[in-house]
């Protein structure tokens, strides 16, 4: 197939102070064996040198926020293309990535996105943990998400819920499913986890657990714990695989403490963001009976 006679395909990638990983990761998208792409960079206010090395690979780099779903939402707002793919500025496409995607696509009308495969990579023992906890996702639907969509659904189904903080992209990928397929490919995306701070980490979990009752009502759980990608499934569905575990024992131990970790953080979060729910309304209660 000619370049003028594929599909063209906008590739979306949302920026924030990412001068560490976004040239690796824009020049995976300038490897791809597939030729008709348009790259897209939507950064939100950074103030390193990311919108000037975005520059060296792509003229429509744009800036607009206050969060990565409406990034990547305005991104497909000024997309041209016929599919669209979302990927983060810490990732790397493996060069047949976008070429799967299209063919996986094309096979039947039917199919409405792409699950892309992830593997992550990075320095120290923290990220050896990660790598392991990531191997486990690879073909589990309840926790990889499609980066990969036709423009059409996409913009059908408003795009990345913007009230989402967390979890915005197993949401996309629900209301996806409901209206075609999703397929899968082989070929990889490399996460980038650099060099893991745990302390970081575990900040970050609680700021994400503490916006998830959004993701909650959004969605047919109602349930962390007992969700099918939450805690419990994801603790059986490590220790059905004790062979990973005791490939590097101290490495698995390290991805199941660094978890349990995760989760508690999450947990605090999420009992934090109710309780000030709670007093929140409380209070507006009493302003109003006080009027």
């Amino acid at each position: 197939m000619s370049k003028n006679k594929e599909p063209l395909v906008s590739v979306i990638v949302p920026t924030r102070n990412s001068v560490a990983t976004l040239e690796d990761c824009l020049q995976s998208v300038a490897d791809q064996t597939y030729k008709n792409i348009e790259l897209i960079v939507v950064d939100r206010d950074s103030t390193d040198d990311t919108k000037k090395i975005a520059k060296k690979f792509t003229k429509k780099v744009y800036n607009h926020g206050p969060e990565r779903s409406a990034q990547r939402n305005y991104g497909v707002e000024k997309a041209s293309g016929i599919y669209v793919a979302i990927i983060d500025s810490d990732m790397k496409l493996s060069n047949g990535v976008v070429a799967s995607s299209v063919k996986a696509m094309i096979k039947s009308a039917k199919n409405e996105g792409v699950i892309i495969p992830e593997e992550s990579f990075g320095v120290g023992f923290w990220a050896q943990c990660k790598k392991l906890e990531r191997s486990y996702y690879i073909g589990n639907d309840a926790i990889e998400a499609a980066r990969f969509y036709k423009k059409s659904t996409y913009q059908k189904l408003g795009g990345f819920n913007i009230e989402l903080v967390s979890g915005e992209d197993w949401d996309l990928s629900r209301r996806a499913r409901e209206h075609g397929e999703m397929v899968r490919i082989d070929d990889l995306i490399y996460h980038n986890e650099g060099k893991i701070n745990l302390y970081k980490t575990l900040k970050k979990k609680y700021y994400y657990a503490q916006h998830a009752r959004n993701y909650l009502v959004s969605s047919e759980t109602r349930s962390m714990l007992f969700d099918v990608s939450g805690p419990l499934a994801r603790f059986r569905m490590f220790f059905k695989e004790p062979r990973k575990l005791l490939q590097k024992p101290m490495v698995g131990i390290g991805m199941l403490f660094m978890k349990l970790l995760e989760y508690l953080a999450g947990s605090v979060g999420y009992l934090m963001s109710k309780f000030e729910g709670k007093t929140s309304q409380a209070h507006q209660t009493k302003v109003t009976q006080d009027e």
